[in-house]
């Protein structure tokens, strides 16, 4: 087996050294066999949500098509097999996806290689082996030959935690490594994105799909452009486009901070045993951070690294090798000038070489023998933030992922609404909170009350009192307010009764400051009453009726009410003054 993946690995070293012939891009990735299947589970579920509404897919569908897809790919006969159900979309689905993450599977390596004629007649590989490696039957082969089965104990079950322990710390590890060289790498993303908890659930990744797509890039730039954007310009800068994404500005800024980091590594340090012996270790910290030593993902991860740091050594003292003994296959250095600024593509470019050929190494190893557990959440593996790519992918129905608010909550919302809209419609100043409706208050309490109105013995005068009432009663449908001000009011209440010369007996035991109220009132309407008296000395002075004196004192009133309405309170004042007053 170990032989056969050090073929296959040949077949991948040619690529990288005529990578111009296969891709546009020198940091193109390898899909393993792994990684093959899940970008196969994602575009199937694409389909089926074009074609049935669900993006899902059934376990048994997807053996069944990657079967068939298998067979499609290395030109090997399939008429046992039935075709899937829109198996054309499927595959450019499948071909689409892989595009755009700047990916090429093990499939598309050795049929160019095979191809061009890269490959000599002792390294090729038949089309069968190549199956059976990348569908698992060798593997199964192998260890059916070799290893005797156990029953099942604690000990083995322990062991078998611990493996997938691995599996899931070496899959992060990687990711990490694979979204540095490749920032097109959706899938790499999905995996870190909230590994460790940033914050990020579904919602957030969804978001971020759907902006991507909009845009048509991918998922990681999409998450830099907006991070990048809030950065220099703030929040406030960013496009409508950039709304759903506000709300997660801190895990995103997190993780492209980091990311920023790992990438200044790789560009500040020359040395590419130093950069990546560095950013492995600098990954490994931001994993375990806030974990306990005795974690078994922190000890899993502490043997991924040093795995892969020891084969960092291997590469980069294989490459010595190889340069002493010949040049040839090397690409040419590139002038110092490209190397200035490490955005470009050419920054710490020995160093990415080497991260690139690591994965290709990770690339060719046996694949997962459950595909259960690998394509599907798993209980265990949850509570380590790793969530299953078609979960992740599939947009949640609800925002936030929860059930809807009970009943209550909602009755209870509704009606709170309800009330914000009446007290919004009733608003008038900016004292609107301390007040309500004038007619309500002038029935409520500025009014005097029945103990405070004085009885009158006289019934003559009352005649007159009525008559007056009703002239003012219908000259308020000229323009004059029925009701007035709350002074006006009272004012006319002690007027009447004073134009009336009443004996008045009061029921209070203020009645001595009510009196004194009484004449001050009626001097000051005299003094104001002067100038109209004076303005009609032309008519007739000998008449002294009561029903002119009435008149040319209402006059005088309402001259007073105008200086009267000058010192009116402000409209919620009264009742603040009687709410401290009690």
């Amino acid at each position: 087996m170990i032989t056969f993946q050090y073929r296959i690995l040949n077949f991948i070293k040619y690529f990288r050294r005529q990578w111009h012939l296969f891709s546009n891009s020198e940091r193109t990735t390898v899909c393993g066999a792994d990684c093959m299947i899940m970008a196969l589970q994602l575009s199937m579920a694409e389909v089926n949500k074009q074609h049935h509404g669900d993006f899902t897919v059934s376990l048994s569908d997807l053996l069944e098509t990657w079967k068939y897809v298998l067979h499609d790919k290395l030109g090997l006969s399939y008429d046992n097999m039935k075709e899937p159900e829109n198996y054309a979309d499927m595959k450019k689905a499948y071909h689409a996806f892989l595009a755009r993450s700047s990916m090429l599977d093990l499939i598309d390596i050795y049929q160019k290689c095979c191809g061009l004629g890269l490959v000599s007649e002792d390294e090729s590989i038949a089309p069968v082996q190549l199956l059976e490696f990348i569908s698992g039957i060798a593997n199964v082969k192998e260890n059916n030959g070799s290893v005797i089965f156990t029953p099942s104990t604690p000990v083995n079950r322990h062991g078998h935690e611990n493996v997938k322990m691995t599996i899931l710390a070496k899959k992060c590890v990687c990711s990490y490594l694979s979204l540095l060289v490749n920032s097109k790498d959706d899938l790499a993303l999905a995996h870190i994105l909230n590994v460790p908890d940033r914050g990020l659930d579904r919602e957030a990744f969804t978001n971020l799909k759907h902006a991507s797509q909009e845009r048509k890039m991918s998922i990681f730039l999409m998450a830099t452009s907006f991070i990048r954007t809030v950065e220099i310009g703030g929040r406030g800068c960013a496009s409508s486009l950039f709304d759903p994404l506000k709300a997660h500005v801190k895990g995103l800024s997190n993780f492209i901070n980091f990311i920023d980091k790992l990438q200044e590594i790789l560009g500040e340090i020359l040395n590419p045993r130093i950069a990546g012996g560095q950013i492995l270790s600098t990954v490994k910290m931001h994993l375990i951070k806030g974990r306990s030593s005795g974690d078994p993902f922190c000890q899993a991860v502490e043997e991924v690294v040093q795995d892969l740091d020891l084969k960092i050594k291997n590469i980069i003292d294989s490459q010595h090798e190889a340069l002493t003994a010949s040049t040839t296959g090397l690409s040419p250095a590139r002038p110092k000038l490209h190397s200035v600024n490490h955005g470009t593509a050419y920054c710490g470019r020995d160093t990415v070489k080497v991260l690139l050929v690591l994965l290709d190494e990770e690339a060719v190893n046996p694949p997962t023998q459950n595909k259960a557990e690998l394509l599907y959440d798993n209980e265990n593996l949850n509570l380590f933030g790793n969530t299953s790519l078609l979960t992740l992918f599939r947009s949640p129905a609800q925002s936030n992922g929860s059930s809807p608010k009970p009943l209550r909550q909602r009755i209870q919302k509704s009606m709170d609404e309800k009330k914000k809209k009446m007290k919004q419609s009733s608003i008038k100043s900016q004292f609107a909170s301390t007040y309500k409706n004038e007619f309500s208050e002038i029935n409520g309490w500025h009014f005097l009350s029945s103990s405070q109105i004085p009885t009158c013995t006289d019934p003559a005068p009352k005649q007159q009192f009525k008559a007056g009432y009703v002239t003012e009663g219908m000259n308020s449908c000229l323009g004059v307010p029925l009701l007035g001000t709350i002074s006006e009011n009272v004012h006319q209440a002690r007027s009447y009764t004073e134009m009336g010369k009443l004996s008045c007996q009061p029921r209070n035991k203020n009645s001595k400051n009510e009196q004194m109220d009484l004449n001050n009132d009626k001097v000051i309407c005299d003094k104001e009453s002067e100038p109209s008296l004076q303005k009609n000395t032309k008519r007739s002075k000998t008449s002294n009726s009561p029903q002119k004196e009435l008149d040319s004192k209402i006059a005088g009133k309402r001259k007073h009410s105008k200086t009267a309405t000058k010192n009116k309170l402000i409209a919620g004042q009264a009742k603040l003054t009687q709410f401290f007053r009690l």
